[in-house]
């Protein structure tokens, strides 16, 4: 049996970010083209589970990922840009990057909003130097029949977490976390 070495584990996650980063576009996209992505999967969020309409009309700021690449092979990493909207206007634009370690292997593309139900939720996460995604937050996914999984609960907190769009396949367990951070394309 192989074992790993702290090296190894740092050039296998390198590769997975590595591999994530270059399905992405880094470097070549700019303030215009993420506008143009991020336009275009609110309207498809919005078209697809009408019940975001909305959530999003309740929240305070809306933070799109229309694209986050994921590749894994034991260690994995994920990364993608978009922006945050208050009012569907772009007011800054973040980068998500990720980092995960366990029994998987695969790649997926796919896309995420966070919806800030809070005043409070949104100055922390703009204010923050990096954010990562903590307990007060709660993930909503869209079921068969095309809605997504809302209830009172949910809504009641201060951060919800939409993932939709999957392509890919990732298959395994494992523990990751996502850091999100103001750019400036």
């Amino acid at each position: 049996m192989t074992q790993f070495t702290r090296r190894n584990l740092l050039v296998l996650g390198g590769a997975g970010i590595g591999l994530a980063a270059c399905s992405n576009g880094i470097g070549s996209n700019g303030a215009a083209e993420i506008d143009a992505r991020v336009d275009s999967t609110r309207d498809y969020l919005m078209s697809t589970y009408p019940s975001t309409k909305d959530l999003e009309s309740k929240a305070a700021g809306v933070l799109y990922m229309p694209l986050m690449t994921e590749a894994s092979f034991g260690v994995g990493g994920s990364y993608g840009r978009g922006a945050l909207r208050i009012h569907n206007a772009t007011v800054d634009y973040y980068s998500a990057a990720s980092a995960s370690l366990g029994f998987q292997i695969g790649a997926q593309q796919y896309a995420h909003a966070l919806f800030f139900m809070t005043q409070d939720a949104l100055a922390d996460f703009r204010s923050a130097s990096g954010w990562a995604m903590r307990a007060d937050a709660r993930y909503a996914l869209p079921d068969r029949g095309g809605s997504l999984g809302t209830d009172t609960t949910t809504s009641l907190s201060p951060v919800i977490a939409l993932v939709f769009g999957q392509s890919g396949l990732i298959a395994g367990a494992s523990l990751a976390g996502t850091k999100y951070t103001r750019i400036i394309p």
